[in-house]
């Protein structure tokens, strides 16, 4: 378990390019940033803040969360979806032409609520244009597909499990059910591998466990870090595995970390988003 880079608040949203350079966010103070693999961070978004996912985009930039879901490329800003009454989103992630799935934020997460407002899972097609696919997510993060596309997770981190759904011809939403219930900590950040299974990363869990397409537990990896946040493949075969985390309160020598392994499998390939 190699470190990468520490001294962050909240690490989300890893993503690995072609080039093997790493992006990621800073929830708390803000910003997109990408290490290359010489190890230099740069800026690619600056300031922007409560970014929980990132994805590549065909034309260059990258598409980011936040309060809005948005596209940025060399410094332009072109905003994809931006419902009236959504105080923001999270995680995101694409399908395999290209769409945006992403999903609402719609209670403050860190602000200590015992009631929470469920939000939901949309389906960006175009700029402005998107398809709710489900809703009653009570805290979205993690999203993935398994490898024939015709699974889609989620993870519900309140509720404490992933929660699939099928996906029929046309693209329609059906038979959910609850999955991938961590044995420890709360489910955040997921990533999918080769053989199917999901790589989940474990909040206030301390690592990152892997399940099945049934979502039994296949095994555990253990990370230096308390509250792991989320979890990609990167490097030339797909099997360098990159953990992020957050600094914990209770620590306050701890920060948000990226850490960096090797996976005995390899990720699936990850779509760019071309909307």
């Amino acid at each position: 378990m190699e470190l990468l880079a520490y001294g962050y608040t909240l690490i989300e949203g890893p993503r690995v390019d072609a080039q093997d350079r790493l992006y990621f966010s800073d929830v708390h103070n803000g910003g997109v940033y990408r290490r290359s693999p010489n190890g230099q961070i740069e800026t690619v978004v600056p300031k922007r803040r409560g970014v929980g996912g990132i994805a590549l985009h065909a034309d260059g930039g990258i598409v980011c969360s936040g309060r809005n879901i948005c596209h940025v490329n060399d410094g332009v800003t072109r905003i994809l979806f931006d419902p009236p009454d959504t105080p923001g989103f999270n995680d995101l992630f694409v399908d395999s032409q290209g769409r945006v799935i992403c999903g609402t934020m719609r209670t403050n997460p860190f602000g200590g609520a015992t009631e929470r407002t469920p939000g939901e899972c949309w389906r960006i097609e175009s700029e402005g244009n998107a398809t709710e696919l489900y809703g009653d997510i009570s805290l979205t993060n993690g999203i993935g597909f398994s490898p024939d596309g015709r699974t889609l997770y989620h993870a519900d981190t309140a509720r404490g499990h992933v929660i699939a759904h099928d996906l029929d011809d046309d693209g329609r939403c059906a038979n959910r059910r609850a999955i991938a219930k961590p044995d420890r900590g709360r489910p955040d950040g997921l990533a999918v591998d080769g053989e199917g299974c999901l790589w989940v990363a474990c909040f206030a869990g301390g690592g990152v466990t892997r399940f099945d397409a049934e979502g039994r537990i296949l095994s555990h990896l253990e990370v230096p870090a308390k509250n792991i946040t989320s979890v990609c493949f990167g490097g030339s075969d797909r099997r360098d595995l990159y953990v992020v985390t957050a600094g914990d309160p209770d620590d306050p020598k701890s920060s948000g970390s990226i850490f960096r392994t090797r996976s005995p499998v390899a990720g699936l390939p990850v779509p760019m988003a071309s909307i």
